[in-house]
């Protein structure tokens, strides 16, 4: 019966859902549209040398796409505060914050993708700051951050490839999300393949090796060197 009673509110929020993603990467396309417009008033493509321009056109018109892509995902995220905060809340369209985490994951989530691919340099820093993601001074995020929004990390990190934060837990036995902030200090190491789980505060100077998995709500004492599964001080 319960069931029944939410399926209006998960269809309602589906349909949602998918409206915004429509309209968000539609506006991230349509620079490029405007870019080929321009390329074929420019550009005839009547003589056999044109065709060794198409690369160079490629090249041009996916960069204009993955930047857009990033500026508005990111803008609109900004724009609209629909950055979630910590909490427990029940994992239902019908809730408005587990609704918020959703917006912002359909968002998110393919730029997140793209991102593993293409670096972007900058842009991806500034991008996760759209996010309301806290990065510091000469910080290098070398592996996969799950959520910008709750997430911070100080000055001179490095966080190796494959690494991973996470900030929520979906517990589908109760239908709840918990969503917990996780603080990284300064001059901190995060090895390659290493998994930072939520509510995890790393105090400055650590450094985690590669594969070590910190555990929820874990607190990493400054100046000390942590591996394995669960993540233990290395004396």
């Amino acid at each position: 019966m319960e069931k029944d009673d939410r399926s209006p509110g998960k269809l309602l929020g589906t349909i949602k859902l998918t409206i915004i993603l429509f309209i968000v990467f539609s506006l991230g396309f349509f620079p490029f549209v405007i870019f080929g417009y321009y390329v074929f008033l420019i550009i005839p493509f009547n003589e056999l040398w044109h065709l060794f321009l198409i690369p160079f056109i490629l090249y041009a018109g996916l960069a204009i796409i993955l930047f857009y892509q990033l500026l508005f995902n990111g803008l609109i995220i900004h724009i609209f505060n629909l950055k979630y905060k910590p909490g427990e809340y029940e994992y239902t369209l019908g809730n408005k914050d587990a609704f918020r985490w959703l917006v912002v994951c359909v968002l998110y989530t393919p730029i997140r993708k793209i991102l593993e691919i293409f670096p972007m340099g900058e842009m991806k820093y500034r991008y996760y700051r759209l996010l309301g993601m806290k990065i510091g001074n000469n910080t290098l995020v070398g592996g996969t951050i799950m959520d910008p929004c709750i997430t911070e990390i100080g000055d001179n990190c490095t966080m190796g490839l494959f690494a991973v934060i996470y900030g929520h837990i979906h517990d589908y036995s109760k239908d709840t999300l918990t969503i917990s902030g996780i603080k990284i200090g300064n001059n901190v190491v995060i090895g390659a393949g290493a998994y930072i789980m939520p509510g995890v505060v790393v105090e400055d100077d650590v450094k985690i090796a590669a594969g070590a998995v910190v555990t929820k709500g874990q607190r990493l004492k400054k100046g000390k060197i942590y591996a394995g599964i669960p993540a233990k001080e290395k004396k």
